[in-house]
Protein backbone atom coordinates (compact mmCIF):
# COMPACT_ATOMS: atom_id res chain seq x y z
CA UNK A 1 0.00 0.00 0.00
CA UNK A 2 1.35 3.39 -1.00
CA UNK A 3 1.27 6.15 1.59
CA UNK A 4 0.81 9.67 0.19
CA UNK A 5 3.96 11.68 0.72
CA UNK A 6 4.41 15.17 -0.71
CA UNK A 7 8.20 14.72 -0.53
CA UNK A 8 8.19 11.90 -3.07
CA UNK A 9 9.31 13.20 -6.47
CA UNK A 10 9.39 11.61 -9.91
CA UNK A 11 12.90 10.69 -10.99
CA UNK A 12 13.94 11.96 -14.47
CA UNK A 13 14.31 8.37 -15.71
CA UNK A 14 10.62 7.75 -14.92
CA UNK A 15 9.60 10.37 -17.48
CA UNK A 16 11.05 8.18 -20.23
CA UNK A 17 8.05 5.86 -19.93
CA UNK A 18 6.15 8.30 -22.16
CA UNK A 19 6.56 7.65 -25.87
CA UNK A 20 7.70 10.69 -27.82
CA UNK A 21 5.84 11.73 -30.97
CA UNK A 22 7.50 13.69 -33.76
CA UNK A 23 5.23 16.67 -34.20
CA UNK A 24 5.71 20.22 -35.49
CA UNK A 25 3.56 22.71 -33.58
CA UNK A 26 4.05 26.47 -33.57
CA UNK A 27 4.02 28.29 -30.27
CA UNK A 28 5.42 30.92 -27.95
CA UNK A 29 7.24 30.49 -24.67
CA UNK A 30 8.31 32.68 -21.78
CA UNK A 31 11.59 32.42 -19.86
CA UNK A 32 12.10 33.46 -16.20
CA UNK A 33 13.23 36.96 -17.29
CA UNK A 34 9.70 37.43 -18.76
CA UNK A 35 10.97 37.56 -22.35
CA UNK A 36 8.78 35.82 -24.94
CA UNK A 37 10.00 33.91 -27.98
CA UNK A 38 8.61 31.96 -30.94
CA UNK A 39 9.21 28.21 -31.08
CA UNK A 40 8.44 25.00 -32.95
CA UNK A 41 8.14 21.56 -31.36
CA UNK A 42 10.43 18.79 -32.62
CA UNK A 43 8.98 15.91 -30.60
CA UNK A 44 6.74 15.63 -27.58
CA UNK A 45 5.33 13.26 -24.98
CA UNK A 46 3.01 13.81 -22.00
CA UNK A 47 6.18 14.14 -19.88
CA UNK A 48 8.33 16.45 -21.98
CA UNK A 49 8.87 18.35 -25.22
CA UNK A 50 11.83 19.37 -27.37
CA UNK A 51 11.61 22.87 -28.83
CA UNK A 52 13.44 24.45 -31.75
CA UNK A 53 14.03 28.12 -30.88
CA UNK A 54 16.64 30.88 -30.69
CA UNK A 55 16.67 31.71 -26.96
CA UNK A 56 17.43 28.50 -25.07
CA UNK A 57 17.59 29.70 -21.45
CA UNK A 58 19.47 27.71 -18.82
CA UNK A 59 19.06 24.19 -17.47
CA UNK A 60 16.43 24.13 -14.66
CA UNK A 61 14.88 27.45 -15.81
CA UNK A 62 11.09 27.43 -15.48
CA UNK A 63 9.34 27.79 -18.85
CA UNK A 64 5.71 28.53 -19.68
CA UNK A 65 4.68 27.82 -23.28
CA UNK A 66 1.52 28.06 -25.35
CA UNK A 67 1.44 25.57 -28.22
CA UNK A 68 -1.14 25.21 -30.97
CA UNK A 69 -3.52 22.28 -30.41
CA UNK A 70 -1.99 21.52 -27.00
CA UNK A 71 -2.47 24.88 -25.27
CA UNK A 72 -0.56 26.00 -22.18
CA UNK A 73 2.20 23.86 -20.70
CA UNK A 74 4.85 24.54 -18.10
CA UNK A 75 7.94 22.85 -16.78
CA UNK A 76 11.71 23.19 -16.54
CA UNK A 77 14.54 23.07 -19.07
CA UNK A 78 16.11 19.61 -18.81
CA UNK A 79 18.86 20.10 -21.39
CA UNK A 80 19.98 22.46 -24.11
CA UNK A 81 20.24 21.30 -27.72
CA UNK A 82 22.07 22.80 -30.74
CA UNK A 83 18.81 24.38 -31.97
CA UNK A 84 16.91 24.97 -28.72
CA UNK A 85 16.13 22.96 -25.59
CA UNK A 86 14.19 20.05 -24.12
CA UNK A 87 11.88 20.65 -21.18
CA UNK A 88 9.88 18.57 -18.75
CA UNK A 89 6.12 19.06 -18.55
CA UNK A 90 4.66 19.53 -15.09
CA UNK A 91 1.05 18.36 -15.18
CA UNK A 92 -1.62 16.51 -13.26
CA UNK A 93 -2.45 12.92 -14.19
CA UNK A 94 -5.64 14.14 -15.85
CA UNK A 95 -3.72 16.71 -17.90
CA UNK A 96 -1.16 14.07 -18.94
CA UNK A 97 -4.01 11.81 -20.12
CA UNK A 98 -5.37 14.69 -22.19
CA UNK A 99 -1.92 15.37 -23.67
CA UNK A 100 -1.56 11.68 -24.53
CA UNK A 101 -4.91 11.77 -26.38
CA UNK A 102 -3.94 14.94 -28.25
CA UNK A 103 -0.57 13.47 -29.27
CA UNK A 104 -2.21 10.24 -30.42
CA UNK A 105 -4.58 12.28 -32.58
CA UNK A 106 -1.68 14.30 -34.02
CA UNK A 107 0.36 11.17 -34.73
CA UNK A 108 -2.55 9.56 -36.58
CA UNK A 109 -3.88 12.69 -38.30
CA UNK A 110 -2.45 11.91 -41.72
CA UNK A 111 -3.63 8.28 -41.62
CA UNK A 112 -7.12 9.40 -40.63
CA UNK A 113 -7.22 12.05 -43.35
CA UNK A 114 -8.09 14.83 -40.91
CA UNK A 115 -7.78 18.43 -42.15
CA UNK A 116 -4.68 20.43 -41.25
CA UNK A 117 -6.67 23.38 -39.90
CA UNK A 118 -7.65 21.21 -36.92
CA UNK A 119 -4.23 22.10 -35.46
CA UNK A 120 -5.78 25.23 -33.93
CA UNK A 121 -8.10 23.27 -31.72
CA UNK A 122 -10.09 25.42 -29.32
CA UNK A 123 -10.10 24.83 -25.57
CA UNK A 124 -12.44 25.91 -22.79
CA UNK A 125 -10.31 28.12 -20.51
CA UNK A 126 -10.01 27.41 -16.79
CA UNK A 127 -10.41 31.13 -16.14
CA UNK A 128 -13.27 32.28 -18.39
CA UNK A 129 -12.94 35.99 -17.57
CA UNK A 130 -11.01 38.22 -19.96
CA UNK A 131 -10.37 41.95 -20.29
CA UNK A 132 -11.40 43.48 -23.59
CA UNK A 133 -10.25 46.89 -24.81
CA UNK A 134 -12.21 48.35 -27.72
CA UNK A 135 -10.76 50.50 -30.52
CA UNK A 136 -12.06 53.58 -28.68
CA UNK A 137 -10.19 52.62 -25.50
CA UNK A 138 -13.17 51.39 -23.45
CA UNK A 139 -12.45 48.44 -21.17
CA UNK A 140 -14.96 45.72 -20.28
CA UNK A 141 -14.83 42.23 -18.80
CA UNK A 142 -16.17 39.44 -21.02
CA UNK A 143 -16.75 35.70 -20.53
CA UNK A 144 -14.71 33.46 -22.82
CA UNK A 145 -16.43 30.55 -24.58
CA UNK A 146 -13.25 29.02 -25.99
CA UNK A 147 -9.74 30.00 -27.04
CA UNK A 148 -6.96 28.69 -29.28
CA UNK A 149 -3.58 29.86 -30.55
CA UNK A 150 -5.33 31.58 -33.46
CA UNK A 151 -8.48 33.05 -31.93
CA UNK A 152 -11.26 33.09 -29.35
CA UNK A 153 -15.00 33.41 -28.90
CA UNK A 154 -16.72 35.19 -26.02
CA UNK A 155 -20.08 36.43 -24.81
CA UNK A 156 -20.96 40.11 -24.91
CA UNK A 157 -24.09 42.20 -25.44
CA UNK A 158 -22.12 45.11 -26.87
CA UNK A 159 -22.39 45.70 -30.63
CA UNK A 160 -19.27 44.92 -32.66
CA UNK A 161 -18.66 45.05 -36.41
CA UNK A 162 -16.84 42.46 -38.48
CA UNK A 163 -13.27 43.64 -39.07
CA UNK A 164 -13.17 45.76 -35.90
CA UNK A 165 -9.87 45.61 -33.98
CA UNK A 166 -9.76 44.91 -30.23
CA UNK A 167 -7.37 43.80 -27.49
CA UNK A 168 -8.29 40.63 -25.58
CA UNK A 169 -6.10 40.07 -22.51
CA UNK A 170 -3.55 42.34 -24.22
CA UNK A 171 -3.60 40.21 -27.39
CA UNK A 172 -4.52 42.15 -30.56
CA UNK A 173 -7.40 40.58 -32.46
CA UNK A 174 -9.86 41.21 -35.30
CA UNK A 175 -13.59 40.49 -35.15
CA UNK A 176 -14.33 37.77 -37.73
CA UNK A 177 -17.84 36.66 -36.72
CA UNK A 178 -20.78 38.16 -34.85
CA UNK A 179 -23.41 35.87 -33.35
CA UNK A 180 -26.23 36.20 -30.82
CA UNK A 181 -24.80 37.60 -27.58
CA UNK A 182 -21.20 37.13 -28.66
CA UNK A 183 -18.38 37.47 -31.17
CA UNK A 184 -15.46 35.42 -32.49
CA UNK A 185 -12.07 37.01 -33.05
CA UNK A 186 -8.86 36.05 -34.84
CA UNK A 187 -5.59 36.96 -33.14
CA UNK A 188 -3.21 39.03 -35.27
CA UNK A 189 -0.29 37.51 -33.32
CA UNK A 190 0.01 34.46 -31.08
CA UNK A 191 -1.09 35.15 -27.50
CA UNK A 192 1.49 35.36 -24.74
CA UNK A 193 1.89 32.12 -22.77
CA UNK A 194 0.29 33.71 -19.69
CA UNK A 195 -2.59 35.38 -21.55
CA UNK A 196 -5.13 32.55 -21.28
CA UNK A 197 -5.37 29.66 -18.80
CA UNK A 198 -6.52 26.59 -20.78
Amino acid sequence: MLVPNSRISVRPVDLRRFQRVEVALHGRYMLPDRTEHECMTVDMSPGGVRLRCTAAGNVNDRVVAYLETVGRIEGNIARRTPDGFAMTITATLRRRDKLAAQLTWLANRSELGLPEDRRHERHVPRNPHARLVTASGSEIMVRLIDVSLSGAAFNTDLPFNKGEMILLNQTPAKVVRVFERGIAVEFTRAPAPEAFQV
